[in-house]
């Protein structure tokens, strides 16, 4: 008989462009996923010379007050080590609904796709 494998939590990929970490969000990320994106993100800027992180979040129909906050402190996290934050890729109802939710994301820069983002990245590294 075949036993069924407990689900576990997927973990996000974070993949290093050069000195840029590019994590791509997908779907629903649930609170402990979130949390964990959150510590290895902060890994890798510690332990590399990361100095430039872009959020993808073109995947993602739904940011709550969580996400949205846990973003935020990515961020704040990524500029104590020396790194910037570029958030890529906001689509209209979730730019929307951080309006309603009264979040706004300090820290964060925000591009409409990835491209931009590393653009913006490359000009302000100059």
């Amino acid at each position: 008989m075949n036993q069924p494998v407990p689900a576990q939590p997927s973990q996000v990929p974070v993949l290093a462009l050069g000195d840029v970490l590019l994590v791509s969000l997908q779907g629903e990320l649930h609170d402990g996923m979130a949390e964990q994106l959150q510590h290895d993100i902060t890994n890798r800027i510690a332990t590399s010379r990361v100095t430039g992180v872009v959020l993808d979040i073109s995947g993602v129909d739904i940011v709550d007050s969580f996400l949205g906050r846990v973003l935020a402190e990515i961020a704040s996290t990524a500029a104590l080590l020396a790194a910037r934050t570029v958030l890529a890729g906001m689509r209209p109802a979730v730019a929307i609904t951080l309006v309603e939710l009264g979040l706004t994301l300090p820290g964060l820069v925000t591009a409409l796709d990835v491209d931009r983002a590393m653009e913006l990245l490359s000009q302000r590294g100059s």
